[in-house]
């Protein structure tokens, strides 16, 4: 029988996972009610902002609602959108959607360019002003329980080593527990899954769909850049292989965002989204915005795309989800940040009301109800038949009955039918036998790049002497499902190259590259055999995002 492991414990009124937008949003807010409340966030990346990654335009609403004055801040919030376009790309051509033509709610005037890492950390300066206790480079491992509630967390366990005992310097880490414990981890948590299946708060929701978001920062030619710029296509070089689409976003300082986004829910496995990004920037049109320019950061996440009939159950005993934790994503906007400063902040009113009342370790329902019925329910159900109709019918039927949808929902304030999203992005991979192979270009080192030389402008570092922080649940599956039925799809959909199959045929061998991993969680979503874990490694690894 294992050792039982003899940790610390210290006592907060709530206890945040994830300084993001919505935990951090969460933070101020009990602060604002009540400045006695403890208040701790506890963040997996070397420092705030380091694992944020985001388009990113974002719709000051949530910010706003929060911090009224954001601007006298000083919120580097700074680059409104000064133009706004929409392509539809072809191999060598494009044709432009006219803005007239596109539901109000698909425009981005009031929006500002902005690097929601840079976002995270002034947000952060807002709360330890107001007394929150912020302690990055500590993962969270595990749930504390107390009978059937989430009592607290497990973090800042070091020192493991890589066959998961204790080495020379472990350290046990603590136990932070809460009233409430708020968990905003982002997309597919590994905390927020637990509790997700243990309540089955999935129970009457459609399955989750997800996207994969890749983005490079790239320094341009100053004479070709315009500051708050932006511009989204469809189209090229996906085609019928995935739903997708790019953005462009320019900020300030002459450079430029470039971002491509892969639907998961892709039926073959030969696709491979990172080298579809790169041919994407061979198009005419991006190749000469890029051209005399250079590539000084790149990054990948998973992006929760299943919108209003994917959203869980957001409150549970003793804890909520906020944020991409519940899945909050506008897709048609591609906007999902101002969504989770609102969740946080209604999960803090809801805690302090709870907190006001004398109780502890409950359901917070009127979370929940808020959730649901006010903003974020709103923003969410307008737009609600759009990623249903793209994957199951296409880009044509999404954006002609999608967009009657949004407009109806705009016009008369209702849509009148739901469509369901049917099955997961795990379930929708079909075997190898029923495809053929994609023959991708090859990256030319100028505008486009292999994996392992753009991971290293994620600034990722792993400690390699400890466990693998990406587990499998049979060592056999990889080999005998993942290569023989669907030849390998891991060796493609990771954006990082962390999958690879070595030797061929009965001498073939499963690799996992977990130093290369950028935490983006693509293959816990679409393995077909659910086979792979992600799990967060030792705090302060990962990805070292400049300013995504």
């Amino acid at each position: 029988m294992a050792e039982q492991i003899e940790r610390e414990a210290m006592e907060y009124d709530v206890v945040i996972v994830g300084a993001g937008p919505a935990g951090l949003s969460a933070a101020i807010r009990l602060k604002q009610l009540d400045a006695d409340l403890s208040v701790v966030v506890l963040e997996k990346g070397s420092e705030v902002g380091a694992h944020i990654l985001s388009g990113a335009v974002l719709d000051p609403v949530g910010l706003d609602a929060l911090i009224p004055d954001w601007k006298a801040k000083g919120a580097p919030v700074n680059v409104p959108v000064t133009s706004d376009n929409f392509y539809v790309l072809g191999h060598e051509g494009r044709v432009r959607v006219p803005n007239v033509a596109m539901p109000p709610l698909m425009n981005n005037h009031g929006n500002y360019v902005v690097s929601l890492g840079n976002v995270c950390r002034w947000m952060a300066e807002q709360a330890e002003e107001l007394g929150v206790e912020i302690f990055p480079g500590m993962s969270c491992t595990e749930l504390v329980w107390d009978g059937d509630r989430v009592k607290g967390v497990v973090a800042g366990e070091f020192g493991k080593s890589s066959d998961g005992t204790p080495g020379p310097g472990y350290e046990p880490g603590m136990e932070l527990h809460g009233k409430y414990v708020m968990l905003g981890e982002g997309v597919r948590g590994s905390l927020s899954k637990q509790v997700i299946a243990r309540f089955g708060l999935d129970a009457d929701a459609e399955p989750q769909k997800y996207g994969l978001g890749m983005k490079e920062i790239w320094e341009i030619d100053p004479e070709k850049h315009r500051a708050g710029r932006v511009v989204h296509t469809m189209g090229w070089p996906l085609g019928r292989n995935a739903g997708g689409g790019s953005f462009i976003y320019h900020l300030d300082n002459n450079q430029v965002y470039v971002g491509f986004v892969v639907h998961l829910n892709y039926k073959n496995p030969y696709v491979n989204p990172y080298l579809s990004f790169q041919q994407f920037k061979h198009h005419p049109m991006v190749a000469e915005l890029l051209e005399g320019g250079k590539r000084v950061a790149y990054g990948a996440r998973a992006i929760s795309e299943g919108g209003w009939q994917s959203l869980p159950k957001t409150a549970f005993p003793g804890g909520v989800l906020l944020g991409c934790a519940a899945g909050m994503v506008n897709v048609p906007r591609i906007k999902g940040n101002h969504n989770a400063m609102l969740s946080g902040k209604a999960a803090a009113e809801a805690a302090h009301a709870a907190i006001g009342a004398g109780r502890a370790g409950d359901v917070l329902e009127d979370y929940d109800t808020e959730v649901r019925t006010g903003p974020i329910g709103k923003d969410l159900k307008r737009v609600r038949n759009v990623k249903p109709l793209w994957s199951n019918y296409g880009l044509a039927a999404s954006m002609a009955v999608g967009g009657a949808s949004m407009w109806m929902n705009n016009l008369v304030g209702r849509s009148f039918y739901t469509n369901k999203h049917r099955k997961s992005d795990a379930e929708s991979t079909e075997p190898a036998a029923k495809h053929k192979p994609i023959d991708y270009p090859k990256p030319d080192g100028k505008l486009s790049f292999d994996r392992l030389t753009n991971v290293a402008f994620s600034f990722t570092n792993h400690e390699e002497s400890q466990p693998p922080h990406l587990k499998l649940k049979d060592p056999d599956v990889p080999v005998a499902v993942d290569l023989r039925t669907y030849a390998g799809p891991s060796s493609r959909y990771c954006p990082a190259g962390v999958y690879e199959f070595v030797g061929e045929g009965d001498e073939a061998r499963f690799v996992i590259n977990f130093q290369n991993c950028v935490h983006c969680k693509t293959c816990d979503i679409k393995d077909p055999a659910q086979n792979i874990i992600w799990t967060p490694p030792q705090g302060g690894d990962g990805p070292n995002y400049p300013n995504m």
